[in-house]
């Protein structure tokens, strides 16, 4: 046991062990670390933040890429879909420019939604997500798009190719969460405009060029 003050030991690598590459001997950070997919913008990755059975949000550190609490659900819809961003994204100018009305976009990573026929309980996790279609909202001025993707292995919805074959009912509960989750008493619930998976596509490239343009590294697509 370590007296007080005292740190443990930094250990040595060792020679004798052999890991596959590449292996990160710290934590990537989930938003700059990881790749957005093996074929953007059509197969992506996506970080998962919030599962369809919490009432909390939580919401990545920018700083550090821990996942903290952002803030309880003030009312009692809860998401309808796994929901995260796609890693080294952006929601940049050149988002803000696809979006009707808007300033710019919102500075984030550019958010998704997952649908999974299977109950999918855990958060901090990365699944691959076949892209069709996605959600146009503002927020505040600021273009803030939500990617809607099914789970790339699915047994039921990967055979989903674009939002319009989705039941109605899926989408109508998508677009209700996201323009009420954050109403408050009184206030309008916000405008969510679907769009297909071609609309989608140019979204995901547009986020891929804006981190690209701010962070460097790769252009994927």
């Amino acid at each position: 046991m370590l007296a007080s003050g005292q740190h443990a030991p930094i250990l040595a690598p060792d020679p004798s062990m052999s890991f596959p590459e590449p292996f990160y001997t710290w934590r990537p950070h989930p938003w700059h670390g990881i790749s957005a997919g093996i074929k953007p913008p059509e197969i992506v990755q996506a970080y998962i933040e919030i599962t369809p059975f919490d009432l909390v949000k939580y919401e990545i550190d920018k700083v550090n890429g821990f996942l903290r609490v952002d803030r309880p659900q003030r009312t009692s819809s809860q998401p309808p879909s796994l929901y995260g961003f796609i890693p080294r994204t952006l929601c940049g100018r050149r988002v803000g420019a696809l979006t009707p009305g808007a300033k710019k976009g919102d500075g984030d990573p550019l958010d998704i939604c997952v649908l999974s026929e299977r109950p999918i309980t855990a958060r901090e996790i990365l699944v691959k997500a076949k892209v069709i279609g996605g959600l146009t909202m503002l927020d505040g001025g600021e273009a803030d798009d939500k990617i809607v993707a099914v789970l790339a292995s699915d047994f039921v919805w990967g055979e989903v190719e674009d939002l319009a074959q989705l039941p109605q009912v899926l989408v109508e509960r998508l677009r209700h969460y996201f323009s009420t989750y954050k109403l408050l008493p009184e206030a309008s619930p916000v405008a969510v405009t679907p769009y297909n998976r071609e609309r989608a596509y140019e979204v995901i490239r547009a986020s891929l060029q804006d981190y690209h343009e701010v962070y460097g590294g790769p252009l994927v697509s």
